[in-house]
């Protein structure tokens, strides 16, 4: 199935660049389904036009009208934190909202620099729901993450483009960087480098073609299976590869596993690849601490291969 992380991103932005976006391996799953139904509550004419296929009639980044009611994310933490930076400028009033789980998780780790850039967020005791106050004019500001999380860093971009001045995310570790790529797609200045991401507001975003790779952290289960059980080489077809994913590939490999990456190629900005799996032993490591944040999602397929290794895995 198509990235989660890349099928979000390629709806909002299609929301609000100039022109028709034209998204092909998108992911129908309901946390994205929850990302297009927030979208089309904003105003934005999204059509399927067949299987994994969406069109987005962009509306530009001042365009969304106000929507109903509350937009309910159902479970996708990765959504309701994004729109956070989406709507901190908007100028009408809007309300996030999710299902049991989604409502108990920890949302002041994104509205405090968001606070910080001028928008008028208040959450209940640091979780769901969200209100954002209509009218907020941003200024961009210099943000060093106290931890390492991309979505803070989505959130603070998104917010960066209808934002007065330049923002500058600095990360303690590297994170996905999923939305600097899809973001420099549609024509935005930003830039990555060293740890530190920079971006000046465009007057616009231009709508654009995305090609959506396969999801790494679904790909991930079969990875595993194939090195603790199968018996002759074993190939998952047009996986993405960005290096902030791929984490579990090292580990596997310190571990002895046999992996090979082929026929290697580039959907918009992302690199994908075919991953080659041969049988192997595996063997217990220590998991260098900078590879963790580089396989965040992927730990429980991970541990099912430190079970069944020979010797500890710490």
């Amino acid at each position: 199935p198509g990235d989660k992380s890349i099928s979000h991103r390629a709806l909002m932005f299609g929301a609000i660049a100039t022109g028709t976006t034209h998204v092909k391996g998108f992911l129908e799953g309901e946390d994205c389904l929850a990302t297009l139904r927030a979208v089309a509550s904003l105003g934005v004419s999204v059509t399927r036009p067949g299987p994994g296929e969406v069109t987005v009639q962009g509306l530009g980044l001042d365009g969304f009208t106000a929507p109903d009611g509350p937009l309910d994310m159902g479970n996708a933490g990765t959504a309701l934190r994004l729109f956070m930076g989406l709507l901190a400028s908007q100028s009408f009033d809007s309300t996030l909202v999710g299902d049991e789980s989604l409502m108990r998780r920890p949302m002041e780790r994104v509205a405090k620099p968001l606070r910080e850039m001028g928008a008028r967020i208040t959450t209940l005791d640091g979780r769901p729901p969200v209100r954002i106050s209509g009218g907020a004019r941003l200024h961009g500001i210099d943000y060093s993450m106290p931890v390492a999380s991309a979505q803070v860093k989505s959130a603070i971009l998104l917010a960066a483009l209808r934002a007065e001045g330049v923002t500058t995310v600095d990360e303690p570790a590297v994170t996905r960087d999923h939305t600097e790529r899809m973001l420099q797609t549609f024509g935005c200045d930003v830039v990555a480098r060293s740890g530190t991401v920079t971006l000046r507001p465009p007057s616009s975003l231009a709508a654009s073609g995305v090609v959506v790779p396969g999801d790494f952290s679904s790909a991930a289960f079969f990875i595993v299976a194939a090195c603790i059980g199968a018996r002759e080489p074993f190939v998952i077809r047009g996986v993405g590869v960005n290096p902030t994913r791929t984490g579990l590939l090292e580990m596997l490999a310190l571990m002895g596993a046999d992996l090979r990456l082929l026929n290697h190629r580039v959907c918009g900005a992302e690199p994908v690849a075919d991953i080659e799996v041969r049988p192997a032993r595996l063997r217990g490591i220590a998991v260098p601490e900078r590879l963790v944040p580089l396989a965040i999602d992927e730990f429980p397929a991970f541990f099912v291969a430190a079970a069944c290794a020979e010797g500890e895995t710490v």
